[in-house]
C-alpha cells in the first residue's frame, strides 16, 4: 500500500484534497482525521503538519508527500521534489523599513527574522553575507516594529500584509514556490504505484489546463481551422452527413478558448462547443 503525506492544514491542505479527490482519490471528510484508508485505490493517507512532511518522507517512513517548495527546501531532509503541482504559489522575498537597506549585498551585520531560517541562512551564505538569522513562527512582519530584527523574510502574494506593516519588499526574490510533490532519492520500492500517483495527477492537471473544443466547418477549411486547434497531437476529423462539412475535435487550452471561438466562428465555423475535461493521460 502506498503510504502518502498530505498536508493537514493552512493554504496548502484545501488544494492538495481537491487535486486528489480529483484524481479518483477518497479524502478525509472531517479535519480530525489524521489517517484515511482508500483500499480500492491501494493508498494511505496521512494527514500532518506541512512543513513536517518533508522530514517524514526524508526518513523513509512514508513514501511520497505533497508539501511546498519551501518548506522541502528550509527542512533540510533527504527528500527531493519530483512533479510540480500547479497551485499556491508564493514567493519568498526580504522585507524592510524602506529608506533604509536596499539589497542583500547590505545585510552584513544585521538580524533577519523569518520563519524560514534554513533557505534565508543558505541564500545568505551564497551572498557572502555574515548575517544573524532569528526563527519566528508566523507574524514574522511585527519582528522589525518590535525590534528582534532590521529585515525580515517572508512569503509574499500582494505585499498588502507587509505594505501594511510600513515595510517594502527589498532585493531579488529568495525563492519561487508551489505545491510539489516529494520523494526519498533512490527509493524505487513503490515504483509501479507512484508512476500510477503521478499520472493520476498529471491527467488533474491537463484536464484543469484544456477544455474539449467542438465545430463543423467546410471540408474546404480544414487546414485554417485547424491551426487554429493543432490540439495535443492532431485533432479528430470526422465526415459530416451534409457533404462539404466536416466535425473536428480537439483539445484547447483554457485560456485561449474564447478567443479560438471568435476565430473559427469568423472563419465560418459553425456550432463550436467546448466541453470540461474531468481526467486524462496522455
Amino acid at each position: 500500500m502506498l503510504r502518502i503525506a498530505v498536508p493537514n492544514k493552512g493554504s496548502l491542505s484545501e488544494p492538495a484534497a481537491a487535486m486528489l479527490h480529483e484524481a479518483g482519490y477518497r479524502q478525509r471528510k472531517e479535519r480530525r482525521e489524521l489517517v484515511l484508508i482508500d483500499a480500492e485505490n491501494q493508498v494511505e493517507f496521512f494527514y500532518l503538519r506541512p512543513r513536517d512532511i518533508a522530514v517524514y518522507v526524508g526518513s523513509g517512513r512514508l513514501d511520497i508527500g505533497i508539501t511546498g517548495r519551501d518548506l522541502l527546501l528550509d527542512s533540510g531532509a533527504r527528500a527531493e521534489e519530483i512533479m510540480e503541482l500547479g497551485f499556491a504559489a508564493s514567493t519568498l522575498r526580504y522585507a524592510t523599513r524602506p529608506g533604509t537597506v536596499t539589497d542583500v549585498s547590505e545585510f552584513g551585520g544585521l538580524t533577519i527574522a523569518t520563519s524560514f531560517t534554513g533557505v534565508v541562512a543558505k541564500h545568505l551564505a551564497d551572498n557572502g553575507v555574515d548575517a544573524s538569522v532569528v526563527s519566528l513562527d508566523g507574524a514574522v512582519e511585527t519582528a522589525i516594529q518590535l525590534g528582534v530584527a532590521e529585515v525580515i523574510a517572508d512569503v509574499v502574494e500582494t505585499g498588502t500584509t507587509l505594505r501594511n506593516a510600513g515595510l517594502e519588499v527589498i532585493g531579488a526574490p529568495i525563492l519561487h514556490s508551489e505545491a510539489v510533490v516529494i520523494r526519498r532519492p533512490g527509493d524505487d520500492s513503490q515504483e509501479v504505484k507512484v508512476r500510477q500517483f503521478l499520472r493520476r495527477l498529471q491527467g488533474v492537471l491537463v484536464a484543469r489546463r484544456y477544455v474539449m473544443m467542438d465545430y463543423d466547418i467546410r471540408a474546404e477549411l480544414v487546414e485554417k481551422a485547424v491551426a487554429l486547434t493543432p490540439g495535443l497531437e492532431s485533432p479528430t476529423v470526422s465526415p459530416l452527413h451534409d457533404q462539404g462539412w466536416v466535425a473536428v475535435r480537439s483539445m484547447v487550452p483554457v485560456q485561449d478558448a474564447q478567443r479560438v471561438m471568435d476565430e473559427l466562428y469568423d472563419l465560418g465555423a459553425r456550432a463550436i462547443l467546448t466541453t470540461g475535461i474531468h481526467a486524462a493521460r496522455l
